[in-house]
């Protein structure tokens, strides 16, 4: 390839990355794709001490991981399979839960407050903020089984 290709290649990625991100634009609020090119807190939690894991009605599935100390929830990782906009959620619910109390997080992070942070998501997305409030909700409630019955912990199995 000659420097003339070369630099016709790279001019036309540009180009074409900045049209993709106009479109973006138009479509998302910069919280969105802030979220969306930094995903906070993606990744698994060795030895949590709340999990969950769950479906949504698109099939994406997502997971939670809390590490709660005096009843504040000091860490919320997850993971997902899912598209963009999943991913966007679970950053913004693991923010949400983060520093609070467990009653804190669970009365604090909810579908319409995931929205509200990113400023709404188009109508097909709304269900994305769902799963994760949800899977939040359920990752809660086996931090408070798991402290209430700490038996268990040996017999658990992801």
């Amino acid at each position: 390839m000659t420097k003339n290709n070369d630099d016709d290649v790279a001019n036309f990625t540009r180009e074409l990355q900045e049209q993709i991100m106009a479109e973006l634009r138009r479509t998302y609020s910069p919280a969105v794709i802030d979220h969306w090119q930094n995903p906070r807190n993606f990744r698994k939690l060795e030895a949590a001490d709340g999990y969950a894991k769950n479906t949504g009605s698109c099939g994406d599935t997502m997971e939670m991981f809390l590490r709660v100390k005096d009843e504040t929830v000091t860490e919320c990782t997850f993971q997902t399979d899912g598209c963009g906009t999943t991913a966007v959620c679970g950053s913004v619910a693991t923010e949400l839960a983060a520093g609070k109390t467990f009653l804190e997080a669970l009365g604090a992070v909810s579908a319409a407050e995931i929205l509200r942070v990113l400023g709404g998501l188009p109508e097909s997305s709304v269900h994305c903020a769902q799963l994760a409030a949800e899977t939040l909700r359920r990752a809660l409630a086996d931090y408070l089984y798991r402290k209430n019955e700490p038996w268990k912990n040996s017999y658990r199995k992801k």
